[in-house]
């Protein structure tokens, strides 16, 4: 009998299962927790219960932790994954719930709906008021994934007419959706009567919706806001609100959750705030204890097809064998995601050389760390061949003849609309290493944060760069230099102990040195 023990409060008095004995010991005290889960194949859990290392010592038997929701803050993944213990996730029980909470911000605040409560709460009753239809108008959404695209539907369904912004997302997915995709956000913003988003918030899309975007929409325009505080500058838009440039907003999340009472967008009487509901439905919360409970009977049956955050990456041999490259592989989409511009097509991955093992997993690698910086959950080495195929972005490998001058090498090649990254990378000994960028031979660990420009080859232009990083308290831990002679032209990487701010990198886009803008990537601490 598989033994299955629950410790927050979920809804799952419907389910059953041959064979699994569920113990619902919803709100279990840590002290009783620890003295018995030692009895349990798996344990489900919401946000309340701290599965950390020292309580994983205690379960023995435990093969798999549930996670009811999305995050998984409160497990210690590392701990988990030492034991081998599988650890996953629902996170699109959510979906729907969170789709319509934005469809019913954008109503509330297009129809003055709790501003018009407050007053007759108070005594007042004032029909002077003029809200705006949603039918005809212009919808931009700024993330066209799952919730995105149900968001868009629903849209649809009261007349609106959708637009979308999404580098990730094909054409022919847009069609099949029946929405009108831009290429540039700044495009679609200046047609944008409402806007939604909906993204992971990333160094990339924090502050993604600020003062120069919020102008660029028409007079009277209505946000809203249901995915992460921090995506819409709260700043902006409430300068905006206080202008008149903005009709309303609609905000679920914040920057600091919850707001303090002197936030103040809560004094705004244009816009309507509601506490990060966005999950918090009794249709969604039942789909959360059904969907985790089967996700966890399945793995604790080996079918890790759905939900699993530590995914097992392939078979030990394979591990112990290619897991240097498997690294670099991550390394090498993290990087080839982060400079490609455009909307991405095709993923080619070249190997040449001898490698320890047929290379085929590195390939999957290069998909996973491609994809860990837009999405909000964790791809894995299971999902992210099929989240790439969910994109329409094709994946091509080639075993070439040549050897590129080491004993294993990895090309990836990223193409868009707008043209191809290219960057290639090798296993030194121990140490994964950076060996080209875009044609330039440069050799560097992908590690922290790596600042890349190409520049004129000048005396002083790489000085010039560092006196600026210093002035910043920015510490540099490496650099790399390369040159072109033909056009003069050169490229510098550096790694960084922390990353630049927007002025910094002004600053140094300003010397006069730089040919292409500077482009920042961040590698997460484990892929080196």
């Amino acid at each position: 009998m598989t033994r299955i023990l629950i410790t927050d409060p979920m809804q799952l008095e419907s389910v059953h299962f041959p064979d699994v004995e569920v113990d619902d010991c919803s709100g279990i005290a840590r002290e009783d927790l620890v003295e018995i889960i030692g009895r349990y194949d798996a344990v489900i859990t919401r946000s309340r219960t701290r599965l950390d290392e020292a309580l994983l010592e205690r379960a023995t038997k435990l093969r798999v932790i549930g996670r009811g929701g999305v995050g998984v803050d409160n497990i210690d993944i590392e701990a988990a994954s030492r034991r081998g213990i599988l650890v996953l996730n629902a996170p699109e029980a959510n979906n729907i719930s969170a789709a319509e909470l934005a469809i019913a911000l954008m109503l509330s605040a297009a129809r003055g709906v709790s501003r018009s409560d407050r007053l007759i709460r108070d005594g007042m009753w004032d029909r002077k008021f003029l809200g705006r239809e949603l039918e005809g108008a212009h919808l931009g959404i700024v993330g066209l994934g799952r919730i995105g695209s149900l968001v868009s539907r629903r849209a649809q369904g009261l007349g609106m007419h959708v637009m979308a912004y999404d580098p990730y997302i094909s054409r022919h997915r847009a069609e099949v959706l029946k929405v009108e995709l831009y290429d540039e956000l700044e495009t679609m913003l200046e047609q944008s009567e409402f806007l939604t988003v909906h993204t992971p918030l990333t160094e990339e899309t924090t502050a993604l919706i600020g003062r120069e975007e919020l102008a660029r929409m028409p007079a009277g325009a209505i946000v809203v806001n249901a995915a992460r505080g921090g995506i819409i500058d709260e700043e902006a838009l409430l300068e905006a609100l206080e202008s008149g440039r903005l009709f309303a907003a609609g905000l679920d999340v914040y920057v600091h959750e919850p707001p303090t009472i002197d936030n103040p967008l809560l004094q705004n009487e244009k816009v309507v705030l509601t506490a990060h509901l966005g999950a918090n439905t009794i249709q969604a919360q039942a789909r959360v204890g059904v969907d985790i409970l089967e996700r966890t009977i399945k793995a604790l049956n080996g079918d890790y097809s759905a939900g699993i955050v530590n995914a097992p990456t392939f078979d030990p041999e394979v591990t112990r064998l290619l897991g240097l490259h498997l690294k670099l592989g991550e390394a090498l989409g993290t990087m080839a995601e982060q400079l490609a511009v455009g909307r991405i097509q095709e993923l080619e991955i070249e190997f040449s050389g001898t490698f320890p093992l047929d290379p085929d997993p590195v390939a999957i690698a290069v998909a996973k760390g491609f994809l860990e910086p837009i999405l909000n959950e964790p791809p894995n080495y299971i999902n992210a061949p099929a989240l790439l195929k969910e994109r329409d972005i094709r994946v091509s490998k080639v075993m070439a003849s040549r050897s590129r001058g080491y004993t294993n090498h990895v090309m990836v090649t990223a193409s868009s609309s707008k043209g191809r990254s290219r960057v290639g990378g090798t296993v030194l000994g121990d140490d994964p290493r950076i060996v080209s960028i875009d044609g330039f031979s440069i050799e560097i660990r992908p590690e922290g944060t790596m600042l890349i420009c190409t520049n004129y080859d000048r005396p002083g232009a790489v000085g010039r760069v560092g006196t600026v990083l210093g002035d910043a308290g920015i510490n540099i831990n490496s650099m790399q230099l390369s040159r072109v002679e033909e056009d003069k032209t050169a490229m510098f990487a550096v790694t960084l102990d922390q990353t630049p701010s927007e002025e910094v990198l002004q600053t140094l886009k300003d010397l006069g040195d730089v040919i292409q803008a500077l482009r920042i990537v961040h590698f997460r601490s484990d892929v080196s």
